[in-house]
């Protein structure tokens, strides 16, 4: 394999070819800098998390397939991935692994004390992830601690402390990746049950689609309490009205349980993500 070869191998390791994570985790992260900075986050601030965020992303992916190395062969959807096909060793990829946190760790080191303290929290969570669907059937439920970390981060970095009204975007976040990574989830149930592998998608049964749904809406009732609680108007509340309605349109690609259709489900979510963020930048700007 020559350099470039390689490269290619260590790119899709970090899925820099797939860029739905880095996004579904930016939108609640550029939210929660808006909401503590009222609308106008420090741009060095803003930088680093922007940064951080695809820097941590690629962290998360380079663990869980290390994690699964031995899985990753077995599952229609994973079985070429670069360490489940041989192209990445298993030292290299912690190598990546290692010089990426290093390297976000040096990002937050400009910021607070209180960010690093959150970040080295963020950092474990990260490590501890890939394991649990080895141990529990709700690994989508931790999974959405560590998505939604960078919310009391960015309050952090922009406050220096983290308010209580932090809490409702968070748990808004929590809510909202729990019902999308139950849907990924739904994609790769037949094989996760052949291999062993925990998932909500597994633990629901023929109740996903509902107990999704209600994940759903106690995610919209909390980001509407995030956005009430920050004295938000009219233009939050038409993003809050265009998130309920790819929540409506989500379910209808689920109904059937069909891989293609959960995954184009789970892939919906990053619009609805981005046009919320979208909103609440807007009502900012025409109502601050």
């Amino acid at each position: 394999m020559n350099i470039r070869e390689k490269l290619d191998a260590y790119a899709r390791l970090a899925r820099i070819d797939r860029p739905i994570g880095t996004l579904l985790l930016l939108w609640p992260c550029l939210m929660a800098l808006l909401l503590a900075a009222d609308g106008m986050p420090d741009l060095k601030v803003l930088a680093i998390f922007l940064v951080g965020v695809f820097v941590m992303r690629a962290c998360g992916c380079i663990i869980n397939d290390f994690a699964d190395r031995k899985l990753d062969g077995h599952v229609e959807r994973t079985k070429n991935r670069p360490l489940a096909s041989g192209e990445v060793s298993s030292k290299e990829a912690l190598t990546l692994f290692v010089m990426l946190g290093l390297f976000a760790f040096g990002l937050v080191l400009m910021l607070n004390p209180l960010v690093v303290q959150l970040s080295v929290v963020g950092i474990v969570l990260t490590i501890i992830y890939p394991f649990t669907k080895r141990f529990t059937n709700m690994p989508q439920m931790f999974l959405g601690i560590v998505w939604s970390w960078s919310i009391p981060m960015a309050y952090a970095a922009q406050l220096g402390e983290v308010p209580h009204s932090a809490w409702w975007l968070f748990a808004a976040n929590w809510c909202w990746t729990v019902a999308y990574d139950s849907m990924y989830a739904m994609v790769d149930r037949e094989d996760d049950l052949k291999v062993g592998i925990k998932s909500t998608a597994i633990l629901f049964g023929s109740y996903d689609r509902h107990i999704i749904a209600l994940f759903q809406l106690a995610a919209l009732l909390c980001f509407v309490i995030a956005g009430w609680t920050a004295d938000r108007g009219l233009v939050y509340a038409l993003g809050i009205l265009t998130f309920i309605g790819f929540g409506l349109y989500q379910q209808t690609l689920i109904y059937g349980r069909e891989r293609a259709p959960c995954f184009k489900a789970f892939l919906n979510n990053n619009w609805a993500g981005m046009l919320l963020f979208v909103a609440l930048g807007a009502d900012f700007y025409f109502f601050t």
